[in-house]
């Protein structure tokens, strides 16, 4: 009997977490689908988390790539040219060419097509955002730099900083940081002409050319933040003012569990308190 039980536990203990998945990949389908009844829209999700790899509980990253820009091309595929898109994006970036391939196709939809970042799509992220007809951020939610990124997986480097170190005289100075060179200059102008061939429609000229060029020549250091204010400042079509429904539906992607959780606080709105005149209220 006792062995029983035990091999119970272990049998559920095994199965509990892919009927835990399961059950809320359905809750996550459920919500698209009601978001888009309420839009009439597609809905899209490209939520990137990082994730835990099978009973090990490893943690993986989860960024941009080919497989996130075939499922978004199929998706686009699939809907019909009147018909608006929205694209819910929480990324940190990834692989330039899978974003690029992901903003022509948005640029390419002859309907609207709406980008809501709940809390950051930095690099590639932003890129595919910059295709959108309008963006619509979280208050405190930022977009990035899009400056391409030069190396390994161990190590990647910004193109502009190979650029200026080519500057410095140093006789001693490899082939291989030559040839670094060269593909930083290009990799910089190819992705100036990608943000340029994308915002061209929807801005003169000259400030079309202005933003392509102060993101993608190495201004700020690649996880800069660019807030909701800056975009406008920028003239990207950004505002203000996420639907409760993607706020829920981002609670639906949690992170892996921890033993002991970083951040915690009750999960449930609160009522508004009075403040008065003059000043912030004091809280006891």
């Amino acid at each position: 009997m006792f062995w029983d039980i035990i091999f119970l536990i272990l049998i559920f203990s095994i199965y509990l977490p892919a009927l835990q998945k399961k059950m809320i990949e359905q809750q996550r389908m459920a919500a698209i689908k009601s978001l888009e009844r309420k839009r009439r829209s597609r809905v899209i999700a490209m939520i990137h988390r990082q994730e835990s790899v099978s009973f090990l509980g490893l943690p993986i990253a989860r960024y941009i790539n080919i497989e996130d820009s075939e499922k978004i091309l199929r998706a686009i595929h699939l809907t019909p040219e009147d018909m608006p898109i929205d694209l819910i994006l929480h990324t940190p970036g990834g692989l330039v060419l899978a974003a690029q391939q992901i903003a022509c196709a948005i640029k390419r939809h002859p309907a609207k097509v709406t980008v809501f970042i709940p809390h950051y799509a930095m690099s590639g992220g932003t890129l595919i955002a910059l295709a959108a007809d309008e963006i619509i951020m979280d208050p405190n939610a930022v977009l990035g730099p899009v400056d391409p990124q030069i190396g390994t997986v161990q190590a990647q480097y910004p193109a502009a900083s190979i650029l200026k170190a080519l500057e410095e005289p140093n006789p001693n100075r490899d082939d291989q940081t030559l040839i670094l060179g060269d593909i930083a200059r290009k990799a910089i102008n190819q992705v100036y002409q990608v943000v340029l061939n994308l915002v061209d429609e929807r801005l003169p000229e000259e400030k079309a050319r202005e933003l392509a060029r102060i993101l993608s020549e190495g201004r700020w250091t690649h996880d800069f933040p660019i807030t909701l204010e800056m975009a406008k400042e920028l003239g990207l079509p950004v505002q203000e003012g996420l639907p409760d429904e993607i706020y829920q539906l981002m609670d639906l992607y949690p992170q892996p569990q921890q033993q002991r959780p970083s951040v915690e606080y009750v999960p449930a709105p609160y009522a508004p308190h009075r403040r008065p005149t003059g000043g912030k209220e004091k809280v006891e």
